[in-house]
């Protein structure tokens, strides 16, 4: 294992673990920031500043290269990723209104989490799923021919769902 002098090992500790897979070169950077969300599930503040110690890399630096790809989120997601797709097949058959009718009901935007942490809304350019558009995505199942009318119950069966099963989400 490679360790930069600013970094100890605890055996509680989750970055010491993903660090150890990499040289510490600056190459390294994305796979770790990938590591990082992986394990994390966003790339937090402490993340910056233990990566920056790790590559010896500016926390600039490392926020420039991150926020550049969409992949990576700041904030703390929910256990639900809500995603709708936006791609040109979606959008003629109504994404937008879709899109809508889970900000109403969520009563967030795109790139949000509600209070209860348990859905983050976000929009995406294509899943590749266009003869099933309208299509949105909740976590790893893909829900096509979505209609607004479905926005309400698909909500009300997921939130379902996490109180069954003491607030996983598959």
């Amino acid at each position: 294992m490679v360790q930069s002098s600013g970094e100890s090992r605890c055996p509680d500790d989750p970055y010491a673990d993903i660090f150890s897979g990499f040289k510490g070169e600056y190459g390294d950077l994305i796979a770790t920031l990938q590591m990082i969300q992986e394990k994390l599930g966003y790339i937090s503040e402490e993340s910056v500043k233990r990566i920056s110690r790790f590559l010896r890399v500016s926390e600039n630096e490392i926020f420039g290269v991150a926020s550049f790809y969409r992949q990576f989120r700041f904030v703390e997601s929910g256990k639900c990723i809500v995603k709708v797709c936006m791609g040109t097949a979606c959008h003629v058959r109504g994404a937008s209104n879709i899109l809508d009718g889970f900000r109403r009901k969520l009563r967030i935007e795109p790139d949000q989490t509600t209070e209860d942490k348990l859905f983050t809304l976000e929009t995406v350019n294509c899943v590749g799923a266009c003869a099933l558009g309208p299509i949105v995505v909740f976590g790893d199942e893909y829900r096509g021919q979505m209609l607004v009318k479905d926005v309400d119950e698909t909500i009300e069966k997921i939130r379902t769902e996490n109180e069954q099963e003491g607030g996983a989400i598959k």
